[in-house]
């Protein structure tokens, strides 16, 4: 099996963010992950992340906020991406 992408999806908003998605199946497991997704989550402006959840090789599945970087515990994909877009509501809300 070849990898295969699950979702891609840009959004940019008003004031100059950008929302990236990007989600793939993957035959084996990224290493550090025992899943079969790769994956980058993006919010943020072009040169400056403010939220992020990758599962970078090595690294593991893992997101990135204004407090720096901590280990993420990914179930599958749909809680992958209410938990990114929980997180970019609340970023919104304080703006």
């Amino acid at each position: 099996m070849k990898a295969s992408p699950l979702y891609r999806f840009r959004r940019e908003f008003d004031d100059g963010a950008i929302l990236e998605v990007v989600i793939w199946q993957v035959p084996e497991p990224v290493e550090g992950c025992t899943h079969p997704y790769k994956y980058r989550l993006f919010y943020g402006f072009p040169g400056r992340r403010i939220i992020g959840y990758d599962n970078e090789r090595s690294k593991g599945d893992h997101r990135h906020t204004s407090g720096g970087e901590e280990r993420y515990a990914f179930t599958g994909p749909e809680k992958l991406m209410d938990d990114f877009l929980a997180d970019i509501a609340r970023e919104r809300s304080n703006l």
